[in-house]
């Protein structure tokens, strides 16, 4: 069973599935990544894309974000997810659960207007031997100027988009998080 760590919820349990498409990002990178932004997440717009059950974005709000949109295509996952916010008591002017692919509803964020602060991208790892899931982010333009896209990946699976610019990588055994940031455009 997986738990929030830190903030207003801590200690809560969350449901969690079991089926071959969900795989829970585990507490050592949860908290690697919660840990370097502690004091960065509060009051921010923040997206958890392929959200599975909550897992991330449940923490972001426990830790003072003021808004999470999930985006979860599984109907399973999306339906505990939904459990998850209900149980906690998480406000629903707090957050946003939108079920569908992850494209399409990246799309759907763009033409509303949405701009995050904080992007966690978990994709089912095999998606990034034949896609870019930060293509459609820079295309539709939802990250703040200066805001971040994390994304989750195996260790041994290299990732390299031109959309962005990778400024770290924390490694974690057999995990890794790459941090990418807008690439700065210079003057003259």
């Amino acid at each position: 069973m997986l738990r929030i760590f830190s903030g207003l919820y801590k200690g809560r349990k969350l449901k969690t599935i079991v089926h071959p498409a969900v795989r829970p990002t585990t507490a050592r990178v949860k908290l690697s990544f919660f840990d370097m932004f502690q004091e960065e997440i509060r009051e921010k717009i923040f997206l958890d894309g392929f959200a599975g059950t909550g897992n991330i974005g449940i923490e972001a709000l426990s830790r003072g974000a003021d808004y999470v949109v999930f985006i979860e295509e599984l109907v399973e996952a999306a339906r505990v997810l939904q459990q998850n916010l209900d149980k906690i008591g998480i406000p629903r002017d707090h957050y946003r659960i939108i079920r569908g692919d992850y494209n399409r509803s990246v799309i759907l964020l763009g033409k509303e207007g949405f701009k995050f602060d904080f992007i966690f991208l978990d994709p089912p790892y095999d998606l990034l031997g034949y896609a870019d899931p930060l293509k459609v982010i820079y295309k539709r333009q939802i990250l703040k100027e200066n805001g971040l896209v994390v994304l989750e990946r195996p260790s041994l699976l290299n990732f390299k988009t031109k959309y962005f610019e990778c400024y770290r990588t924390q490694k974690m055994s057999r995990k890794c998080l790459d941090f990418f940031r807008l690439i700065p455009v210079h003057a003259g």
